[in-house]
């Protein structure tokens, strides 16, 4: 079964939206409400992430993780300004099912082995902001899509399932925020890299680009700001999935 999966960016205890992972714009409702409603649509999984990656606000975060598991039944993963186990397991206690690192496993890789060592390889998602170079390669970014590396995303991705990562979310910083498709040859050269399931972020603006994501070798897509907006419903998306003959819930 392919995932559609709500992405949700958090800045102290408001939804915000932006592009490129950059100039971020408050949404007026609370994420909580966005969330339920995802919920009741039939999303299949949440993934809330701390837009300004830090510490500070974070009893903000749990509040709206815990409110979340009040009413809403599905898989929550929740990344943004985790650095060591004890906030991995301050998250998970909060309610959340996953935890996606990706700053803190550019800097100290071993701490993707550390929490599935700890909670299982399932619990570690590891977080990847990829930008394309003029050479046609993939580096990748962190800190919120503002410090570069010279690492090669598919490298860092083999490395990554390597090390224990179970999942990985994928964000595409080009293609983040504009909603004119998704980055399929991003998508294309991680997923066949890996044995571990891909998450495919950034650039949705209709149901069709799912399809073109999941036929590109994603097994799931996280959307933002198509859902925020109602540019799109999960129903129109697993509509056309069905179409296509891809199976979803």
């Amino acid at each position: 079964m392919k995932r559609v999966i709500a992405r949700l960016d958090i800045k102290g205890n408001r939804l915000v939206k932006g592009i490129h992972l950059e100039g971020w714009r408050f949404l007026p409702e609370h994420p909580n409400e966005y969330c339920y409603n995802y919920y009741l649509q039939g999303v299949d999984e949440i993934i809330y992430v701390d837009a300004v990656a830090s510490l500070y606000n974070r009893d903000s975060l749990k509040e709206i993780i815990k409110k979340t598991t009040d009413n809403v039944f599905v898989p929550i993963t929740v990344g943004g300004g985790i650095r060591t186990l004890d906030d991995a397991y301050d998250i998970l206690r909060s309610g959340a099912d996953k935890v996606a690192i990706c700053t803190q496993a550019v800097k100290h890789p071993e701490i993707i082995s550390e929490i599935a060592g700890k909670y299982g390889n399932q619990c570690m998602v590891l977080s990847i902001q990829a930008k394309k170079n003029q050479s046609g390669t993939y580096s990748v970014w962190y800190d919120v899509a503002r410090e570069k590396t010279e690492i090669d995303v598919v490298e860092w991705a083999q490395r990554g399932e390597e090390l224990g990562a179970g999942e990985i979310l994928l964000t595409s910083i080009d293609h983040e925020g504009l909603e004119r498709g998704m980055d399929k040859e991003l998508i294309k050269l991680v997923s066949s890299a890996v044995s571990i399931p891909v998450i495919a972020s950034g650039g949705l603006g209709n149901s069709k680009h799912f399809v073109e994501a999941i036929e590109s070798g994603a097994d799931a897509v996280a959307i933002a700001k198509a859902l925020h907006y109602e540019r799109v419903s999960i129903k129109e998306i697993k509509d056309e999935a069905r179409k296509n003959n891809i199976k979803v819930r």
